[in-house]
């Protein structure tokens, strides 16, 4: 009995670290891609609060 849990054990041990290891990678890709994102919309805010400020009306 003790022979069929640690093939078990030695079976199922794998899947799982390569499955972790899925898994960080894809939370980093995830997280760096949220970050870009977010990075990316502030620019462009600053950039349309910048062209508003240019083509705005001096007469107003």
């Amino acid at each position: 009995m003790d022979d069929f849990w640690t093939n078990a054990v030695f079976s199922v041990t794998p899947t799982i670290v390569v499955g972790l290891i899925f898994w960080f990678a894809m939370r980093a890709i995830i997280r760096a891609d949220r970050a870009e994102r977010r990075a990316y919309s502030d620019i462009e805010a600053e950039e349309r609060a910048r062209f508003e400020k240019l083509t705005a009306d001096p007469h107003e």
